[in-house]
């Protein structure tokens, strides 16, 4: 039945966990759509279900609403993904999360390294800023982000 292919957005709430305000935030965004009934009430398809869940998933892993967006925007209107639909994204996905992965090793290297001394101190670090040579360089984490 074709009704069995549209939920609520009462429903697709309590579904996926997530605020009624939130899905409608998801869907100002684009990143949902709903059709509206006669008496201007959204429907959804229960394939939303699981857009939801990704966009859960991929917001825990730092991703952006923006490549989120993008993501989904590979995603089809009007049926439940695939597998094959899922490891395209995967892939898509991986680079941006590889890079934020490098970024947090090297955060967490040059954060072991720094505290070791325990001067707690980047003006006043004899290893990465003697003299207090960086402050001419201007403000930032520059050391960190290296």
């Amino acid at each position: 039945m074709v009704q069995d292919r549209f939920i609520s957005i009462g429903d697709l709430s309590r579904r996926t966990g997530v605020a009624v305000s939130a899905i409608r935030f998801y869907e100002e965004k684009g990143l949902l759509t709903s059709l509206r009934t006669s008496g201007n009430q959204r429907r959804f398809l229960r394939s939303d279900i699981r857009r939801v869940s990704f966009i859960l998933i991929a917001q825990k892993l730092g991703l952006a609403l923006a490549e989120i967006e993008r993501e989904l925007a590979d995603l089809p209107q009007g049926r439940t993904p695939t597998i094959d639909d899922w490891e395209r994204i995967s892939r898509s996905m991986r680079e941006s999360i590889d890079a934020r992965i490098a970024l947090l090793e090297l955060t967490r290297r040059k954060l072991d390294e720094c505290i070791g001394c325990g001067c707690l101190s980047l003006a006043k670090c004899q290893l990465y800023n003697a003299g207090d040579e960086a402050g001419a360089e201007g403000t930032g984490p520059r050391f960190v982000l290296k």
